[in-house]
């Protein structure tokens, strides 16, 4: 049996197409990369969707068409952002739900986003959790620094566990405005983490990805990779599809005698049923 869980973020909100060829922003170009990433070892999928024109976007027909088109052709673990863009309202953030995925990022307070701000006030966080709860959507909680985390806990103590009793965060290190994407950060961040949590992984964003990664594996965590969170394999090396990151993070994985998890593995890793 697999214990380690490899999320592939594909896509992402902020990489322009333009910028970027070979992100994967239409529906068929996501299902590929899904196709391929589950192939290379990746277990679930964090989903961001772009438009006709390839902007971010909440459109909840392409959400629903996105969700049914990622089931139909893997077995992944769907995983809907609700974050969007740093733009979207918080309104249509709570309405990603109707989807139906089978997991939701649900970040546990605002961040600076680089030059923008990543909104995520605390009574919209509750909204977020209590809906997540009474739809059975397991969320995945997205810590960016140490405050977070400790939010992490008051969420508990006052609406419970989420829907399939486990708690599952993801330490995203390296945002500028966020904790750094260092081992002694890393491990600072786990040491906080509530009682309750069931596993953890970890991002590193850009040129701490490595470095998130390796601190991750030797502390027990699993991998978040992905076109998302970096865009090279090495300096002046650009990826040129996901699943080059996931099959790196088998890799560093298999040295450290630790082997991907199946879609199945990881159901039972979150609480979610088959």
């Amino acid at each position: 049996m697999g214990d380690l869980l490899i999320t592939v973020a594909p896509t992402g909100a902020e990489t322009t197409k333009d910028d970027c060829p070979q992100l994967p922003t239409t529906l068929a170009e996501l299902v590929e990369t899904a196709q391929q990433c589950e192939a290379a070892g990746a277990a679930m999928i964090h989903v961001h969707i772009r438009d006709a024109e390839h902007r971010p976007t909440l459109d909840p027909q392409r959400l629903t068409d996105t969700v049914a088109a990622l089931r139909e052709s893997t077995g992944l673990v769907v995983q809907l952002s609700t974050g969007g863009s740093v733009h979207d309202p918080l309104e249509d953030r709570l309405k990603v739900l109707d989807a139906q995925p089978d997991s939701c990022s649900l970040t546990m307070g605002t961040t600076n986003f680089g030059d923008d701000v990543f909104l995520n006030p605390w009574p919209f966080v509750r909204d977020l959790y209590q809906l997540s709860q009474e739809r059975g959507v397991v969320p995945e909680f997205e810590l960016f620094d140490l405050g977070q985390v400790a939010a992490l806990r008051r969420l508990i103590d006052l609406h419970g566990l989420p829907h399939g009793g486990k708690v599952h965060a993801d330490l995203v290190m390296g945002v500028p405005g966020g904790m750094p994407g260092t081992a002694d950060a890393l491990v600072a961040a786990v040491a906080a983490l509530p009682p309750e949590t069931t596993s953890w992984s970890a991002t590193g964003i850009g040129r701490s990805t490595l470095a998130v990664a390796l601190a991750s594996l030797s502390k027990g965590g699993h991998l978040r990779v992905g076109m998302e969170d970096v865009l090279t394999l090495a300096k002046g090396v650009p990826v040129e599809r996901n699943d080059q990151l996931v099959s790196r993070a088998v890799e560093l994985g298999r040295i450290v005698q630790r082997s991907p998890m199946t879609p199945g593995e990881a159901r039972v890793l979150l609480g979610m049923s088959a």
